[in-house]
């Protein structure tokens, strides 16, 4: 019994990865082709983006500042506490800044993806939109896609900067100033640390969307369904986003080595 329930949701995790695939590909291949519906853009930039500003704030201030506390406390014994700028820049930048502000982005964005596009195809809207020879890939995916691919790493930058304020602040208390904080970041830090930082967030924006987007298309069972859906939705992508970094990380390793 227990063996065909994992099969079971084994065989449900690959179809929604495949179909996941699929939806990326697809919407590829036609957000270069006119219309761009730049207006629906915009407006899915301002949702997507500035609305998980203030979320993304806290959870880098906040990770900053036990980032610093923990590493000051691991280093204080050895009188090497000058370094926890460094140490703080370097987990933040390459790892818990785009994992952390994503997985926040998953569960505030991507639910609210799933549940508009949800709600339309329960209503039928999607049906009209088909009826009247509208590509629903191109009106409703792609502007989301784009948004998102451009509002998730400006999003990650501003967690890092934030957690390196918060780094800083911890740190202030243990007597360390801004310039002894500052200078300890380049010596744990390379340039290709930089566009790792940068090209994760990209990565993860695009299993946001693509998941949220493909669960909502796919939602049955009314206002229920939704709700389920929106659930579903988050898991997934978070679960993508955890399984795609490790092996992002890998390939960064590799070019490095």
């Amino acid at each position: 019994m227990n063996i065909s329930i994992i099969d079971r949701i084994m065989l449900n995790f690959f179809a929604d990865l495949q179909g996941v695939f699929t939806l990326a590909g697809s919407t590829f291949a036609r957000m270069f082709r006119p219309p761009f519906y730049y207006r629906e853009f915009a407006v899915q930039f301002d949702k997507l983006g500035f609305s998980s500003l203030f979320i993304c704030v806290l959870t880098g201030l906040f990770t900053g500042m036990v980032m610093a506390l923990q590493a000051l406390i691991q280093l204080k014994p050895f009188a090497a506490t000058s370094y926890v700028g460094g140490m703080v820049a370097a987990t933040m930048v390459k790892e818990l800044g785009p994992v952390l502000a994503s997985l926040m982005v998953a569960g505030r964005v991507g639910s609210a993806i799933t549940a508009e596009l949800g709600t339309m195809v329960v209503t039928e809207q999607v049906d009209a939109m088909r009826v009247e020879g509208t590509d629903i890939v191109k009106r409703l995916v792609a502007p989301r896609l784009k948004a998102m691919l451009l509002a998730m790493p400006l999003l990650t930058v501003v967690t890092d900067a934030v957690s390196l304020v918060g780094g800083y602040i911890m740190s202030a208390s243990y007597a360390i100033n801004p310039t002894m904080y500052i200078a300890g970041i380049p010596q744990f830090m390379i340039f290709q640390d930089l566009i790792e930082g940068l090209f994760k967030p990209v990565f993860f924006g695009l299993i946001i969307t693509v998941t949220g987007c493909y669960v909502g298309l796919n939602t049955r069972g009314g206002a229920e369904g939704v709700g389920n859906a929106a659930k579903r939705a988050v898991v997934l992508s978070s679960v993508l986003i955890l399984m795609s970094d490790f092996f992002i990380t890998k390939v960064f390793v590799a070019f490095r080595g």
